[in-house]
């Protein structure tokens, strides 16, 4: 009796040592699985977030590349303008200026403007002169031009025309500036595609 109670007792013993045995084993496994899983999603996902950045990186370094090569562009037209301009105005400017300085020069294209539209229009017309020429020019013009005096030509002296001279209706309805900064902007604007393409020709 006492044999058989003894193996009883070791069989249920047994029997629940093997069951948590294999309830231990599949915890494990199962865990060992989870482990897995969680280590593939881990990995997958640092691939992902390396693809993202590798992505963005390129992005990045292709718009820098673009703006780089856009902003050297810039840098270089801009240069060539500013070295063009330099040349026209080394051209043009010194003679034009000695040319408006020429008291006898200004003195002629005067009288031909203002009698070429007083001899074709009969509105009273105002040439404005630069003040610091007034004492040189004033009495010249009022012997050479009475006769347009007379028929409405009226002469005034600004300390804002520096040199030339400025026309127009007397009425102040438009004016017509002959400055030496108006023809050399004028031939400037002439010579500088022409400069350039001598410049920096291919």
């Amino acid at each position: 009796m006492q044999t058989k109670l003894q193996e009883l007792t070791e069989k249920i013993y047994n029997e629940g040592v093997d069951k948590a045995q294999k309830e231990a084993d599949a915890i494990i496994k199962a865990a060992e699985k989870k482990a897995q899983d969680i280590e593939s999603d881990a990995v997958e996902k640092a691939k992902m977030i390396v693809a993202e950045a590798e992505k963005k990186a390129e992005d990045l370094k292709r718009h820098v590349d673009s703006e780089l090569k856009m902003s050297v562009n810039q840098s270089v037209s801009a240069l060539k303008q500013n070295i063009a301009n330099t040349v026209s105005m080394s051209a043009i400017e010194p003679p034009i200026r000695e040319l408006f300085s020429d008291k006898d020069f200004l003195k002629s294209i005067i009288e031909k403007v203002v009698s070429g539209i007083m001899g074709k229009e009969s509105t009273d017309l105002k040439v404005i002169l630069p003040a610091n020429d007034q004492k040189n020019l004033e009495s010249f013009f009022k012997n050479q031009l009475a006769a347009e005096f007379n028929k409405g030509l009226d002469l005034s002296f600004s300390e804002g025309v520096k040199s030339g001279f400025k026309v127009g209706p007397a009425d102040g309805a438009y004016q017509v500036s002959f400055t030496d900064d108006d023809f050399i902007n004028f031939f400037k604007s002439y010579l500088r595609p022409k400069s350039s393409a001598i410049l920096f020709e291919k």
